[in-house]
């Protein structure tokens, strides 16, 4: 008899068939077995699509009734909420796609649900998978560069109209802001590097490319550049077609966070850049480190921990190799780590707690830009929340 924990999708989407590449593993630990989502058509094929028989189901409720150990929910982030909780309620491992939800209230709400049910709740927070964050973090833990005082993170979103602005993403009912789908993985990469969390933080942002693009519809161009062609070849950010019919989050930002442990760090994010990748920057009372490309092979972090006059080559130059399974290995990693936190709970290296904090400061920081940059308070989680997760 298989040991296969039975694995249901709440939503299918893009970032469900990637999960789906490295969840669906029959008799080696785990099967994807049930789907819902709200386009019944998409659940009806996704048998098909995937290549191996599932079972769709009109309703959430139907899908967590079934026989299943553990839920994948991959909806867009305005459902989060209420489908973890649903899911925590019907007592199934839950793993939670980021951004946890698209305020620090309703991540509080889902919290709060997964201590009172004594809840299995594991966001899905990749990047802690990553192998050059780990070797950056490793680097940090070692001592190299002292006790990290100031940190900052590039984010050059290369194909963030491509990503963003055709879809509910670029609609802030739905998605609050980019600060939340993007840059909540690199706020809690900031916070996991610096050892604390933001208590204060002031932003700048704006819609400067995408907001004025008047082609928004192919009825307007002979030959519309779509999804599925090549992305390289829609060049500049104003050749894009069929963006979302609404557009209104910003997409460039500039974070400036003050952490609880006294550091500082910022974030900049910007979704017209002609490259596609994250630069990260951690100086210490001993050093620095800086890497040069994120999940593609040649990926190295420069360390500099020796004292120069000008630019010199690094002191310590270490190379990272992706593996195989998305995002340089990342996606099989967190997969791993999930399925045997669904058999038998146990210690992650993701947390609710930070994926909360996140969520929070990326929250704050939209409020400020969109208020002329005033600083905001972070508000801080309930002590209860954070004792259950503790434990």
């Amino acid at each position: 008899m298989s040991n296969d924990v039975k694995i249901g999708l709440v939503g299918f989407g893009m970032r469900a068939r990637s999960l789906t590449k490295v969840a669906h593993r029959p008799g080696l630990g785990a099967v994807v077995s049930d789907v819902f989502d709200i386009d019944q058509d998409a659940a009806r094929n996704a048998g098909q699509e995937l290549g191996f028989p599932v079972t769709a189901h009109a309703t959430l409720e139907a899908l967590l009734a079934a026989d299943i150990d553990a839920v994948l929910i991959v909806t867009p982030d305005h459902l989060h909420v209420e489908h973890s909780i649903a899911a925590l309620r019907a007592g199934l491992a839950v793993y939670l796609e980021k951004p946890m939800a698209i305020s620090a209230e309703q991540c509080d709400q889902i919290l709060d649900e997964a201590r009172r049910s004594r809840g299995r709740l594991y966001l899905g927070h990749n990047m802690r998978h990553m192998p050059f964050v780990r070797a950056m973090k490793e680097i940090i833990d070692s001592g190299a560069i002292g006790e990290p005082k100031v940190a900052w993170c590039r984010h050059f979103v290369g194909h963030g109209g491509d990503y963003y602005f055709r879809d509910w993403h670029a609609d802030r009912r739905f998605s609050s802001g980019l600060l939340f789908q993007k840059g909540a993985h690199d706020i809690d990469i900031l916070h996991w590097l610096m050892g604390s969390y933001s208590s204060r933080v002031a932003a700048m942002g704006q819609l400067m490319v995408y907001g004025d693009n008047p082609r928004r519809s192919v009825e307007d161009v002979e030959t519309p550049w779509r999804l599925d062609d090549n992305p390289l070849s829609a060049w500049p950010p104003a050749a894009l077609r069929e963006l979302n019919p609404v557009v209104d989050v910003e997409d460039s930002s500039m974070v400036i966070m003050t952490l609880d442990n006294g550091t500082m760090a910022s974030y900049q994010q910007c979704h017209f850049s002609p490259d596609y990748w994250r630069s990260y920057t951690i100086i210490g009372t001993e050093g620095r480190i800086e890497n040069i490309g994120d999940v593609e092979e040649g990926t190295v972090i420069n360390v500099w921990n020796k004292r120069h006059y000008g630019y010199e080559p690094a002191d310590l130059v270490v190379p990272v190799h992706p593996e195989p399974g998305g995002h340089g290995g990342a996606d099989a990693r967190i997969m791993d780590e999930f399925l045997g936190f669904a058999r038998s709970g146990g210690p992650v290296e993701t947390s609710p707690i930070a994926a909360r904090y996140a969520v929070a400061a990326a929250e704050a920081a939209t409020q400020s830009l969109r208020s002329g940059g005033e600083p905001r308070q972070v508000p801080p989680a309930r002590q209860e929340d954070v004792s259950y997760f503790a434990d």
